[in-house]
């Protein structure tokens, strides 16, 4: 390949590089998008989607287990481990396909090559050609972090190589109590594990609202996985085929596998970076970029997980269309980073949007409380001991929601519909007049019509 020009270069055909590739080409500029591992980026290729997988997998024996108080006679099942990853990667695979060929579908030419800087407008790719570009976006993504070197850091696995572990681990260290860890932890006892979590807060999920941190942990813990918090992983010793994690608190834990989630950092290294004068947060904080996803190189953008502000795929894709929309078909579109609605899929799922109470407090001087705690009728019959959690945080001098959280089954497809709500502004009131859909879960979103607990911050004097 010749060295040539673009109107825009884009580095990393992931989520968030490949929609603003897609739409800029689509506005009839000539885009070139450089992937030096596998399109589809850490979403498609060990992320969301063959974790969502692993999750459909993991809830099997459940599914199973309950039937019997349905009448169902199942023989005993098994599941192999060896077949599941096959088919994961299969589809993988093919998904990996369509994002590339859906690139090249728009005109958009792709190289599978690493491209680092040269200077603000050149970029040198893997091959040794250098390109030209009018604008660049920086659409890396981000890299998994272990934390302080430990002795034995080496034995450790990251989420990248979980999706391709030979066997399913009979034992699993995990450390972490975010997403990811809780999510692996999940499936892992899902499987047949035993599953220890490791995490050095008081409690897991920090940031989420405090009752839906205190009820994932209670079904986590009735499902057998044992959760330890307020201890570090120390040290991790090999012996042969089993590993021995040393603990913080003095205590040790022998398993098979030992897998640190505990974060990830914006992949910025080695980008050449800084020949392109592009600015930095301090300690792997991300790419500085303005509300148009910016840098402080006009021609220069970034989006997604390289800058560190809301680090979710769909965020990503928002950006990338918005800066793409902005750029090239000069529409001006800023993204809204509030009030934006995620999920994690532990078991149960957690869905949430917008305010925790405790935001909602130290925000507001008038703030109601809806929660209820219950049994789902599947439950009943199955005899699941799972409880279900929902809760809606009021502004109680205006009545809007501000805030909604559920911890359940299908929490994640109930908090997209609840996140337009949120983002409506809709009021208790419009929750209170919405006709109840019976029987389901979902009715008690709009039946909680007394509050359980109302807060009222004093004036300051």
């Amino acid at each position: 390949m010749a060295d040539v020009d673009v109107d825009l270069f884009v580095i990393g055909g992931g989520s968030g590089g490949v929609r603003a590739a897609r739409i800029a080409a689509g506005y009839g500029a000539k885009v070139m998008v450089a992937e030096e591992y596998r399109f589809g980026g850490t979403c498609v290729i060990r992320g969301c989607v063959p974790k969502k997988l692993m999750v459909y997998a993991s809830h099997v024996q459940r599914e199973i287990d309950d039937a019997a108080g349905f009448g169902w006679t199942i023989p005993t099942a098994t599941f192999d481990w060896s077949t599941f990853i096959a088919n994961k990667d299969k589809e993988i695979a093919r998904l990996e396909g369509i994002y590339q060929s859906n690139v090249e579908k728009t005109g958009a030419t792709t190289v599978k090559t690493r491209a680092v800087f040269e200077d603000p407008h050149t970029l040198r790719l893997g091959t040794g050609e250098t390109v030209n570009a009018k604008h660049i976006l920086i659409a890396t993504g981000g890299a998994p972090n272990h934390g302080p070197v430990i002795p034995g850091i080496e034995h450790v696995i990251s989420s990248n190589e979980v999706f391709h572990l030979p066997e399913l681990p009979k034992r699993i260290v995990i450390q972490g109590g975010g997403y990811i860890a809780l999510e692996f932890a999940c499936i892992f006892a899902g499987l047949g594990s035993d599953v220890t979590v490791i995490y050095r807060g008081d409690n897991i999920l920090r940031g989420f609202d405090e009752d839906v941190r205190a009820h994932v942990r209670s079904e986590m813990e009735k499902d057998g996985i044992t959760i330890l918090t307020g201890c570090t992983v120390t040290k991790v010793d090999k012996h042969r085929h089993e590993f021995t994690t040393h603990l913080s608190s003095g205590a040790s834990i022998a398993s098979d596998q030992v897998l640190f989630a505990i974060g990830r950092n914006p992949n910025t290294a080695n980008l050449g970076l800084e020949k392109a004068g592009v600015a930095l947060k301090p300690a792997h904080g991300g790419i500085i970029v303005n509300e148009f996803s910016q840098t402080n190189v006009p021609h220069i953008y970034a989006v997604g997980d390289v800058t560190n502000r809301i680090n979710l795929t769909p965020v990503a894709i928002r950006e990338g269309h918005a800066f793409a929309d902005t750029v090239f078909g000069k529409k001006t579109v800023k993204v809204d980073h509030s009030n934006i609605p995620t999920a994690v899929f532990t078991q149960p799922e957690v869905g949430t949007v917008g305010m925790s109470e405790e935001e909602a407090r130290a925000t507001f001087s008038h703030v109601d409380i809806y929660k209820t705690n219950f049994r789902s009728i599947k439950s009943t019959i199955s005899g699941s001991e799972s409880r279900v959690l929902m809760k809606l945080v009021v502004d109680g001098a205006t009545d809007i929601v501000v805030g909604a959280h559920i911890v359940g089954p299908e929490a994640a497809e109930l908090i997209q519909v609840l996140g337009i709500c949120v983002k409506l502004k809709a009021t208790k009131a419009d929750f209170d007049a919405t006709v109840a859909v019976h029987p389901s879960a979902a009715e008690e979103l709009v039946t909680m019509r007394t509050p359980t607990a109302r807060y009222v911050r004093e004036a300051a004097e």
